[in-house]
């Protein structure tokens, strides 16, 4: 029999990081790029990792990729259709990229290749960071972004003729967020300029008509960039984080209801844990997965990188996943009795068992950290 692997191994979580990709794609979220801070330095994650969370487990583990590799990169615009991650634009060393990527999550093999993408019609966008997209109908939509641009562009708010519009469109900007409800395309926030903006559109993705600013009914969330946007119904937005515009970073968390067209402002969130240039997808069971970013302002303190997962529950759990989580916390009282249940649930609490082992080691772990630095404070 093999020997079991250490907590510390086992229980690893992906590398601190802020400006990644993420997306879900059956039970695992994947994690690309980013970069941290070491000394001062900004330094990018390594461009040939990717990382895998297992949903019902709770555990990390990080694969090595092959193939056409793009340059390590942060504020790349990543999203998955049809089980392939698609990443474009970004800022490296070298500055910013307007290239294409993309690689097979659901491999067969266990290899991850990326693949270059070249054999395209037209122009692609201008090279930018910081952008966003909207996947509808098998496309990807991209908007906004910050980059370096010809002077006979700056009068063009899009890498399209404006004749393919309709309606009044956003203001440029940057670090804003985008989500799609059936066949509308949303875009809150951003900067723009120096400002930060707490704006709503939306965009008719069949006829390319823009809403205009919609009003909004009642209390509205703050300016912001660096924001999350989620979909969680078929009615629903979740915003989350971001850094405000007198450079606070944000822990509250909205719903939008297009339905009411209002925002409620969502009180049982942990105000000590604020997150910026993170990412946010949604889960197998409604929840949302906010991993990576910083919970410092990242033009002051670049020194906030965060790895901790947070999830946030939107809805109510199915009575099976109450069952399941329960039996995980209570494993060690009900050991005796587990092999008592029905062969078809056990992987089900085999793996839940190990998902409350790993949430508590990391929490024991992050606490003892936090006793350490409180002990050098002193």
């Amino acid at each position: 029999m093999a020997a079991r692997a250490p907590a510390s191994q086992q229980f690893c979580v992906a590398e601190e990081r802020s400006g990644h990709c993420a997306v879900v794609d059956g039970n695992f979220l994947y994690v690309w790029g980013g970069y941290v801070s070491i000394e001062e330095n900004e330094v990018y994650l390594p461009n040939d990792e990717l990382w895998l969370y297992e949903i019902d487990s709770g555990l990390w583990t990080m694969h090595l990729m092959e193939g056409e590799l793009p340059t390590s990169m942060s504020g790349s615009c990543g999203a998955c259709i049809n089980g392939k991650l698609y990443i474009f634009g970004g800022f490296d060393d070298k500055g910013y990229s307007n290239l294409l990527y993309y690689v097979n999550l659901r491999t067969r093999n266990g290899t991850y290749r990326w693949k270059k993408i070249t054999d395209f019609k037209g122009q692609p966008p201008t090279p930018r960071d910081k952008l966003s997209c909207w996947v509808y109908k098998d496309r990807l939509i991209y908007f906004g972004g910050y980059g370096c641009r010809k002077y006979n562009e700056l009068s063009d708010c899009f890498d399209v003729h404006d004749a393919f519009w309709g309606g009044v469109p956003p203001q440029p900007r940057a670090a804003h967020t985008c989500a799609v409800l059936g066949n509308k395309g949303y875009i809150f926030g951003g900067r723009v300029l120096q400002t930060r903006m707490n704006d709503l559109h939306c965009l008719n993705l069949d006829t390319w008509i823009w809403s205009g600013r919609i009003h909004i009914n009642g209390e509205k969330p703050k300016d912001r960039s660096w924001h999350t946007l989620t979909p969680i119904a078929d009615d629903k937005l979740f915003l989350f984080g971001g850094l405000s515009s007198d450079n606070v970073p944000l822990s509250d968390g909205w719903i939008h209801s297009v339905t009411t067209n209002g925002w409620k402002q969502l009180t049982h969130l942990p105000k000590s844990r604020p997150r910026l240039w993170h990412t946010a997808c949604l889960g197998t069971e409604g929840e949302v997965m906010i991993f990576g970013g910083s919970k410092d302002d990242l033009h002051f303190l670049d020194t906030g990188h965060c790895s901790d997962l947070l999830i946030f529950q939107t809805q109510p759990y199915s009575l099976l996943r109450l069952c399941l989580d329960c039996i995980g916390k209570n494993a060690t009282l009900l050991k005796n009795q587990i092999s008592w249940l029905p062969s078809k649930i056990l992987p089900q609490v085999l793996k839940k068992i190990t998902f409350w082992a790993a949430a508590n080691h990391r929490q024991e772990k992050k606490a003892e950290i936090e006793r350490q630095e409180q002990i050098n404070v002193t």
